[in-house]
């Protein structure tokens, strides 16, 4: 079951942009709780805890008991805005949960056993190229993260959610094809595998019995075979060798 968390907040009036900055101004936030078939409570929140909330992480896929006026709502962050410069929170939005509810969360990816991989022990880096997941599941069974095991890749190699097992309960929303991560080849790693296979090569053809003599080395003259053509006759005036005298008879 998830852990819920608790938050506290109070009721403000319904307003427009003067409203909101008023309760700025009293270091709060604004925010709304809506959803389950029940009418939006305009609330606000204590700035200074909110932004923990949110530097903390995973504030998006977090259940929150809200405590509003002695009572309590079972709530999950759906959307917050934070100021473009400032980078502190102007607004958030609760969503209710019923009992049993079913919802649509998107779950950070997380990384194990990068260092066994054996492309990254050869050098390679690990590329995250999905960085979360959409899932969809019961408001009870919301998974912190999903876990992406690397250690058996190689350069080159690449991991799908089809390689990954989702926790019980939890359907993805994202297809199965897709890559989550790619062990990426260290620079003149392609450089090395053609001089390899071009030494590798090489020394096949010397080892091989009977092969073929390399191209431009120069064959032995058989016995008895006639002059290459193009060869040099003897010069003119030259002697002719002399014969061997025959054994004389006793």
């Amino acid at each position: 079951m998830a852990t819920v968390k608790e938050l506290k907040a109070t009721t403000r009036p319904a307003g427009g942009k003067g409203a909101a900055r008023a309760v700025r101004r009293a270091g709060r936030v604004p925010g709304v709780i809506y959803g389950n078939n029940q009418p939006p409570q305009p609330i606000s929140v204590d700035d200074t805890e909110l932004r923990l909330r949110i530097q903390a992480g995973r504030f998006l896929t977090t259940i929150y008991d809200i405590e509003l006026d002695g009572k309590k709502h079972r709530v999950i962050p759906r959307d917050f805005h934070l100021d473009p410069v400032r980078d502190f929170p102007l607004h958030v939005d609760f969503m209710r949960l019923g009992e049993g509810a079913t919802i649509r969360v998107s779950v950070p990816l997380h990384i194990q056993n990068a260092d066994a991989a054996p492309g990254v022990k050869r050098g390679g880096t690990v590329n995250i190229v999905t960085h979360s997941i959409d899932l969809e599941c019961s408001v009870d069974n919301i998974p912190q993260y999903i876990e992406a095991d690397v250690s058996s890749l190689e350069i080159s190699h690449s991991l799908h959610l089809s390689d990954v097992k989702l926790p019980a309960g939890v359907k993805s929303l994202t297809r199965e094809d897709i890559t989550l991560v790619t062990i990426v080849p260290p620079s003149g790693y392609a450089e090395e595998i053609k001089a390899a296979a071009a030494a590798a090569a090489g020394g096949a053809a010397a080892a091989a019995p009977g092969a073929a003599p390399a191209a431009g080395a120069a064959a032995a003259p058989a016995a008895g075979a006639a002059p290459a053509a193009g060869a040099k006759a003897p010069a003119a005036g030259a002697k002719a060798p002399a014969a061997k005298p025959a054994d004389k008879k006793k």
